[in-house]
């Protein structure tokens, strides 16, 4: 029997982010990843304080934004990288009234810190009105991000790849490991979880396309309109991703396809080929917020999830709320509190 700290099921954002808790504070660790692509690894990444379509910000957004700053900091210390690309994100505006809009919200203690009073005019794309540029936004490389974390768990004997076996789980035993505690980071995948099944989970489910465009942009900004453009490498660009939470289906929809194909060409008037479509299902909560919380039967069994369409900023901000709660009887933010949704 080997004796671990922690079991961690999981290997999309919140079980990387709960796993860098564990290695800055000593503790030990095994992480279960199995063959399933769920939706951190084929997310666009962005790092994004504002909703673009309203002009808003949200919960937290600038904490969890200098937070990310200091974990990513930290992580770059044993990975030797830095996995954020500091690009902001630059809003193509709609029409003359929704560039006033957001000159107004400059003014405004909430969104003043994030929205550049600054317009600019790019080349290669139609922006008749401009672009406004989102202060403190970036987005990381995903690709790098989790094969430099898989990497580095392998070589620390860390990661086992395979699916997680409920039926080989008994108390504190799992087939060969004894551990304090297990920490469920499992995304949609929690649907097949026994001990946290009925939690209240709804996919969303995303596409995005991979391009290549015959006439590059002379930045390497991330450009947003209907979805986001930004580039992978010389020549390749990401574009998406779409919000279809009316969606099930375990296979690519070609109208979502055509959907991002016509707003792609609404602003980029020239040659592209389409090289690629993926999908992933984000796991939502209705009230917006991640869930953490013990089971009420197993108290070291833990579930992280719910991250939505924010996976990094939330994955990585309420990694070490639920650190501290585990480890230090910290109590979690109501908000997030798996205990929100008992009926009293």
């Amino acid at each position: 029997m080997k004796n671990v700290d922690y079991i961690i099921v999981g290997g999309g954002y919140a079980g990387i982010f709960f796993a860098h808790q564990l290695i800055a504070h000593n503790k030990s660790f095994v992480l279960f990843s199995g063959d399933r692509k769920g939706a951190s690894k084929v997310s666009a990444g962005v790092i994004n304080p504002v909703v673009l379509k309203k002009f808003t910000t949200f919960w937290l957004a600038e904490e969890q934004i200098d937070f990310l700053a200091k974990t990513m900091s930290e992580i770059e210390t044993y990975t030797r990288k830095n996995y954020l690309i500091n690009e902001n994100i630059h809003r193509i505006f709609h029409d003359e009234k929704e560039k006033e809009l957001w000159l107004s919200k400059t003014e405004t203690d909430e969104l003043g810190p994030f929205l550049n009073s600054y317009f600019e005019t790019l080349e290669t794309i139609k922006n008749p009105f401009g672009t406004g540029s989102v202060k403190k936004s970036a987005r990381l490389d995903v690709d790098a991000f989790f094969k430099d974390f898989f990497d580095y768990f392998k070589v620390n004997n860390q990661l086992i790849q395979e699916q997680f076996d409920y039926s080989q789980l008994s108390e504190n035993t799992y087939k060969d490991f004894t551990f304090k505690n297990l920490v469920f980071c499992e995304g949609m995948g929690v649907r097949a979880n026994p001990y946290f099944n009925d939690i209240q989970v709804i996919p969303n489910k995303g596409h995005h396309l991979k391009v290549r465009l015959s006439v590059k942009l002379d930045h390497q900004y991330t450009l947003k309109k209907k979805h986001f453009l930004f580039p992978l490498n010389e020549d390749v660009y990401y574009y998406g991703g779409t919000y279809d939470p009316n969606e099930r289906e375990d296979e690519i929809d070609e109208f979502k396809r055509e959907e991002l194909i016509v707003g792609l060409q609404e602003f980029y008037p020239h040659d592209f080929e389409v090289e690629e479509i993926n999908y992933g299902f984000r796991p939502t909560v209705k009230d917006r917020r991640p869930i953490l919380g013990n089971h009420p039967e197993h108290e070291n069994y833990f579930i992280y999830n719910g991250l939505g369409a924010r996976g990094i900023l939330n994955g990585c901000y309420f990694s070490r709320e639920l650190y501290e709660h585990i480890e230090n009887g910290k109590k979690l933010i109501p908000e997030v509190d798996l205990k929100r949704f008992i009926k009293k």
